[in-house]
């Protein structure tokens, strides 16, 4: 079993503070505020990468260049206003949402968003703008 196996192994047992210590000593900055999962995954990425090496230079400037050229396109969210009525049809039941000046009714309920409205109607995760069809415009 090599070095790295051995490391990677060990994180499985860490205890929050251990993975904390580990992270600092990798020579990284403050831990990130995530949960322990996470964070492991995070050192056992660091470990390999040290031992294997990262990504090609020609593979970080095309992650780049594909990220700057996303982020040209990405269109703002379409204004909803106060009044606006979302209908959709889901399960052969109506639902029916009015947007109010903060958030959204439905079910005589106050809602934050379409999306948590979204989540209760069919009990995934859904885009709430998706699942009522709200297009973005520009």
């Amino acid at each position: 079993m090599s070095k790295t196996d051995k490391q990677l192994t060990a994180l499985t047992t860490m205890s929050s503070a251990q993975l904390r210590e580990e992270w600092l000593r990798a020579g990284a900055a403050e831990p990130p505020s995530v949960s322990d999962a996470l964070l492991k995954r995070l050192l056992a990425h660091r470990l390999q990468e040290r031992r294997h090496g990262g990504l090609p230079a020609a593979v970080l400037r095309e992650l780049q260049r594909a990220s700057s050229k996303e982020a040209e396109t990405i269109k703002p969210t379409a204004e909803v206003r106060p009044g606006t009525r979302f209908v959709r049809e889901w399960n052969s039941q109506t639902i029916s949402v009015e947007a109010l000046e903060k958030g959204f009714l439905w079910n005589d309920r106050h809602y934050p968003s379409l999306s948590a409205i979204a989540r209760e109607v069919t009990g995934a995760h859904w885009s709430g703008p998706r699942f009522f069809g709200v297009a973005s415009r520009g």
